[in-house]
């Protein structure tokens, strides 16, 4: 198993969406980096822990705790023309993105905001610490461990 962190914008879809919607899971849609792109098809997998985190917005930080339940498939956005992530070079032969599902696993006691994370000396080698921007990234146990004991 592996542990992985997520950004959303909560305006657009947040940790409340995804405990709402039907059977607590959706499909992790709108990526469009190719290293986020690429974690998620060759990296992420079935059984993973993932961090809801949310970013541009007031109060950002980690909101959540979501499971990885169906490892990559192609991007049903990429294909529709009526979607603000239509790609025209994208085919059903050879699409270009790819969505996971993730289920609802449970809110954080207390957000853990990106300040906490950045001033933990204890959290030593996530991305964000580091002004990473990609909407996926992996976490070490050892810095998922901290962030997890920061919530409570």
């Amino acid at each position: 198993m592996a542990y992985w962190l997520f950004k959303t914008e909560p305006d657009a879809f947040s940790i409340d969406d995804l405990k709402n919607a039907p059977a607590h899971t959706t499909q992790w849609e709108g990526v469009r980096n190719y290293q986020a792109r690429n974690f998620m098809r060759d990296e992420v997998k079935q059984g993973d822990l993932v961090m809801i985190y949310h970013s541009s917005c007031k109060q950002v930080g980690v909101a959540g705790i979501a499971t990885v339940t169906r490892e990559a498939y192609p991007d049903p956005c990429q294909f529709d023309l009526n979607s603000g992530y239509y790609d025209p070079k994208a085919t059903t032969e050879n699409p270009r993105w790819v969505v996971v599902d993730v289920t609802y696993k449970h809110h954080l006691n207390n957000l853990v905001s990106l300040k906490a994370i950045k001033e933990n000396e204890a959290v030593t080698d996530i991305a964000l610490k580091k002004g990473g921007r990609l909407s996926i990234m992996p976490v070490t146990a050892s810095d998922w461990d901290q962030i997890i004991k920061m919530a409570h």
